[in-house]
């Protein structure tokens, strides 16, 4: 559970705990379980997480935002923004270091030419979309985008 404690709707502390709550309130008998209200009471608020954005593990990790904000809407009647009281706390998605992203893509690489290996065996005679496949998995290294932006082949049916 993210907890953010407020002071005059902007953020005094994150993350904030129930420890804390309790800490900074030495004189103040708290329930077991401390509600909503009680806590709005005391200017904190749950901290909600944003979907985490779309990225390519391979190459990218997401990183939690170090600050939440407040969420906003769109009122679709006047398409005006406003804050909905919720606080949210967003992902950033970042590039793994060059040598990282380069050693992980090789590696899919290679993952994927191996499980094809069996086409290239004298006994069997290899289709020229398997050869174009394996091919263009070879050339990985070379797309313009390497490796952050890379077009993946699509393997033969």
């Amino acid at each position: 559970m993210l907890l953010v404690k407020t002071a005059n709707g902007q953020i005094e502390r994150f993350p904030y705990t129930l420890g804390d709550l309790r800490r900074d309130n030495p004189q103040t008998s708290f329930p077991k379980r401390i509600g909503d209200a009680i806590l709005a009471s005391y200017g904190i608020f749950h901290v909600m997480p944003d979907p985490q954005p779309a990225h390519d593990p391979l190459v990218q990790t997401v990183v939690r935002d170090a600050q939440p904000h407040r969420e906003t809407a769109v009122d679709e009647e006047t398409g005006e923004t406003y804050e909905t009281g919720r606080w949210v706390i967003g992902f950033t998605v970042v590039n793994k270091p060059q040598d990282q992203a380069e050693n992980a893509v090789r590696n899919q690489r290679n993952r994927l030419l191996s499980d094809t290996d069996w086409m290239a065996l004298s006994d069997n005679t290899m289709t020229p979309e398997w050869a174009s496949y394996r091919q263009a998995l070879r050339d990985i290294t070379d797309q313009e985008g390497f490796p952050y932006a890379v077009q993946w082949p699509v393997k033969p049916e």
